[in-house]
């Protein structure tokens, strides 16, 4: 196999609101972090166990807006992006590593601000969610306008 992947999906809750940056030219960017769990039994107690794992995730522009208005801790949600190393000099003059995820695809699972704002809506989205008509008329459209002979 010749070409390389750097691929990441992860299903998980976030641990914090969403926090944005914005720059010059319009563009911004915005970080949170995702919880993923793994439950299992331990063989020798019987007894439940769950560890946690932290991931650092990275959104950019319109999509990093999407998920400020949309995204608040505790919020369910699916992602697809590429991990990406980086390093910096802290304050104390220490090199220090971040791993982040950078997003390249999403989807809402569970939205709390979403259900705040018409609880009668199902608390899932795929980014904004869009009006529906009432699918009685559409179905009686679709059916006037079907010119195919099966």
């Amino acid at each position: 196999m010749s070409g390389t992947l750097n691929k990441v999906m992860l299903i998980g809750h976030l641990g914090d609101e969403v926090k944005i940056h914005y720059f010059e030219g319009g563009n911004c960017i915005a970080r949170f972090p995702l919880a993923t769990n793994e439950t299992y039994t331990n063989r020798q107690t019987g007894e439940k166990v769950t560890n946690t794992d932290w991931h650092n995730i990275v959104v950019r522009n319109k999509a990093a807006e999407i998920c400020e208005k949309y995204l608040s801790k505790g919020d369910k949600v699916y992602l697809e992006g590429r991990l990406k190393n980086r390093q910096w000099q802290g304050e104390d003059g220490n090199t220090r590593y971040t791993t982040e995820v950078h997003v390249q695809d999403f989807t809402f699972l569970s939205t709390n601000k979403e259900g705040m704002t018409n609880p009668s809506q199902p608390s899932v989205a795929n980014a904004p969610v869009q009006p529906t008509q009432p699918a009685a008329p559409a179905a009686e459209e679709s059916v006037e306008d079907d010119d195919l002979p099966f």
